[in-house]
């Protein structure tokens, strides 16, 4: 697990006045508590720390360096801006080496299932409680040639050597579905239709041909010719 140096300010200042002047200032707003300590309000390197996450995931251990000391820290909480995605805010928690803590990991999904086979995703991440200086940036889940039925749960999972999962072991994590028939898909589309009130018409080419009646009018125009040109 990386391990990230980030160089924090101390803050006096806030509201959210202050705030924006901070984060113009290319800095993040945060806090820093944790092991019956007072909470400290402190900036970090915007470009810094964003890197930070991007590289190390979501529980990247940073090395916070405030006043020429160094404190272990992981982000518990983060504030993005839906438009632009910046780091608008951060709480962060106090670590220890050699301490146990809980925390969600994600799951990378990796292999292609049988060819009849449909993945059903369940769960995104799971919890578990790990060294804070070794966690994992994620769990890798093999999926190559699963078949229907061959479902993994999150008791299935290889964790990391010293991790315990927290997760109920018997949650789905994901499952596996047969691929649906030429006659299910058919049989479904009939089904929805029919609740949508939809009639499927029948072609033209199934039934008799029914030949256009013939314009009476036509024909007693050119019996008036025949009899106007015998005269």
């Amino acid at each position: 697990m990386a391990d990230f140096r980030l160089e924090a300010e101390t803050r006096t200042e806030f509201g959210k006045g202050s705030a924006r002047r901070t984060r113009r200032e290319g800095r993040v707003p945060a806090v820093l508590y944790g092991h019956g300590q007072d909470v400290v309000h402190l900036s970090l390197p915007a470009r810094e720390f964003a890197a930070a996450l991007r590289n190390g995931g979501g529980n990247a251990l940073l090395t916070i360096v405030l006043d020429g000391q160094e404190q272990l820290a992981l982000t518990k909480a983060i504030q993005r801006d839906p438009l632009t995605r910046q780091h608008k805010h951060a709480d962060l928690l106090l670590v220890r080496r050699g301490e146990k803590t809980t925390v969600e990991v994600p799951i990378v999904i990796v292999g292609e299932p049988a060819p009849d086979s449909i993945p059903n995703h369940q769960l995104n991440t799971v919890s578990i409680e790990a060294d804070a200086t070794k966690l994992p940036d994620s769990i890798e889940v093999d999926i190559t040639g699963r078949a229907a039925g061959q479902n993994i749960a999150a008791g299935d999972l290889v964790l990391p050597a010293g991790s315990t999962l927290i997760t109920d072991p018997e949650a789905m994590v994901i499952g596996f579905l047969g691929a649906p028939t030429a006659e299910q898909l058919e049989a479904e589309l009939e089904e929805a239709e029919a609740e949508a009130g939809i009639e499927r018409e029948e072609s033209d080419a199934d039934g008799d041909v029914v030949p256009e009646p013939q314009d009476q009018g036509s024909g007693e125009s050119m019996d008036s010719a025949e009899k106007s040109a015998d005269n």
